[in-house]
């Protein structure tokens, strides 16, 4: 990795207090795939992270999206051991991050 790699804005990485955590973005994939929100833009994603949690389980789902943010494996890197198809990993990184960013501009503003 470089040093012109872009890194998550996530609190095990940056160690600032203002970034969400990687527990804070586990959390909120979780509780969208469990209620996905309706008439939203990015209820997509809500629904893809339901069928994924469902079909590999929470710890599965939560060991890629720590490798993913926090030990910045790319997305389908992050997925070899867990027994699990390459696409979901960039699914659920593309996800993570995407809550990511949500959380953090809800703290900055």
């Amino acid at each position: 990795m470089t040093d012109t790699d872009a890194l998550y804005d996530v609190r095990e990485r940056t160690g600032e207090p203002v970034h969400a955590s990687v527990d804070d973005v586990i959390a909120l994939v979780f509780e969208r795939a469990q209620e996905p929100r309706a008439d939203h833009q990015d209820a997509h994603l809500d629904e893809a992270m339901a069928a994924i949690v469902d079909q590999y389980g929470a710890e599965i789902v939560r060991t890629v999206i720590r490798r993913i943010l926090v030990e910045h494996y790319p997305f389908r890197t992050a997925t070899v051991g867990l027994n699990m198809r390459n696409i979901d990993g960039v699914r659920i990184g593309t996800t993570a991050g995407w809550f990511l960013r949500e959380l953090n501009a809800e703290q900055t503003s």
